[in-house]
């Protein structure tokens, strides 16, 4: 029997987290209490904010249902470890889709981790191999935990930064925010040394340190953190405008094209039109128009039709054409 009421609330939360009905007399059982207690502690959980729904009957059933609120979950060892294991693996590696809030959550997991569970987590993250595609490079989660950790905390960051011609340097900043591009992982963040805001690779960042001091968060320029490191990106490098056309609606293109290649526009029925700039070479723009799967016609520049030309001739050579 479990005296203590706490444990035992946890207990019963672990149990009621399980999606299924809870007959009353075995919640009681599997908590050495009576049928009484265990109505006594649902109540204590819906107090809590947790919905337990309670049907009629002659023992009576428990169920935790959906709310309007994330209660906190409890999580046994397996189920901390699999979740754990699962966001490192996306966020070692800038997968569309697997954005700030996974590095986030990440960062809270594994800060309440006990030992032996990290430690388990650390063996098996080792041992296995992710099969990823595209060509961003791996981020160590632990870079990624810290960083989330100082913007949510609105704390100062020191780390070692290496830039594309290989000059390192030591920086000392106020993180905004954490940017994913689908391959990439950013920061956006106000260096103190040079007195404005940058963005940072954070595959190129090392040796990244909370340094316990807080600050006010500043005011970015821009209003949107996507947006200045979009700026802040096409700023470093030469781009250009293109237009395709392609013979399906843009609904379609749209599930299809990535939102930073830009935003396809209905032209008429079946038909759209992708209007855009882009700084990424137009051997790369070219490979993301023919795995949408969808017949398309480059209008401009000429860079990229001849591109795609000699892709296409290329790869019907390949298929022995």
């Amino acid at each position: 029997m479990t005296t203590d009421t706490p444990a035992r609330l946890l207990q019963l939360l672990s149990l009621l987290q399980t999606p299924r009905e809870w007959p009353g007399g075995e919640l009681a059982d599997r908590l050495g209490v009576s049928r009484r207690t265990v109505r006594r502690d649902v109540d204590r959980l819906r107090e809590l904010g947790y919905p337990v729904q309670a049907s009629k009957g002659s023992d009576g059933g428990y169920r935790l249902v959906a709310g309007k609120a994330m209660p906190p979950l409890v999580l046994d060892d397996e189920e901390a470890v699999a979740i754990a294991v699962g966001l490192r693996a996306g966020a070692g590696h800038a997968v569309e889709g697997v954005d700030e809030a996974s590095v986030r959550a990440l960062a809270k997991l594994e800060q309440v981790l006990p030992s032996r569970l990290r430690h388990r987590v650390s063996t098996l993250q080792a041992a296995t191999t992710p099969l990823t595609s595209g060509d961003g490079a791996s981020i160590a989660p632990e870079t990624l935990t810290v960083m989330a950790s100082t913007v949510a905390g609105h704390e100062r960051l020191r780390f070692a930064y290496r830039t594309k011609d290989g000059t390192e340097s030591r920086r000392v900043t106020e993180p905004y925010r954490l940017v994913s591009t689908g391959r990439r992982w950013y920061l956006v963040a106000y260096d103190l040394d040079r007195d404005d805001w940058r963005t940072f690779r954070v595959d190129r960042v090392s040796e990244p340190f909370a340094t316990g001091a807080r600050f006010a968060p500043r005011e970015l320029p821009t209003g949107s953190a996507a947006e200045y490191l979009r700026q802040s990106m096409y700023r470093r490098q030469e781009t250009y405008e293109f237009a395709v056309t392609f013979a399906a609606s843009a609904e379609v293109v749209a599930a299809r094209v990535p939102g930073w290649v830009g935003t396809p526009e209905p032209t008429g029925e079946g038909h759209c039109r992708l209007r855009a700039e882009s700084g990424d070479a137009v051997e790369w723009l070219a490979i993301r128009l023919a795995m949408t799967g969808v017949e398309f016609t480059v209008e401009s520049p000429g860079e990229l039709v001849e591109c795609v030309r000699g892709l296409g001739e290329r790869l019907v050579r390949a298929a022995g054409g």
